[in-house]
């Protein structure tokens, strides 16, 4: 078993994003062989890489809102939304708001050797 409280993890900058900080809760240095499960924050009128890639992720926001664009589509999004994105559909999270945006972000476990 592994556990950490999330303020334990180290919090770093992500760069191409504005605003944009990410902590890895649970990667494969935990043991993790099929999934990682990352915190992310957003400051107030902050966003999130807009990007692609081969593999889904699954987001769960923990706390704020802001815009999802996904595809062609642009969404609002709140505390509580689960939100799932498909491989190769391009995506953006958005903080327009004065508030900071928290949430979770489940990948595959092959993804992080991409982000690592």
């Amino acid at each position: 078993m592994y556990k950490v409280h999330f303020t334990e993890a180290t919090n770093e900058n992500v760069s191409g994003g504005k605003g944009l900080w990410r902590r890895w809760l649970i990667s494969k240095e935990h043991g993790a062989e099929n999934y990682a499960m990352r915190y992310f924050e957003i400051e107030p009128m902050g966003y999130s890489i807009d990007h692609s890639h081969d593999y889904e992720h699954e987001i769960f926001i923990l706390k704020g809102s802001g815009i999802v664009k996904a595809g062609t589509k642009e969404e609002k999004f709140r505390e509580g939304d689960a939100i799932f994105i498909p491989p190769n559909e391009r995506h953006q999270l958005i903080n327009d708001t004065n508030d900071k945006v928290a949430f979770l972000c489940i990948i595959p476990i092959k993804a992080y050797f991409n982000q690592k």
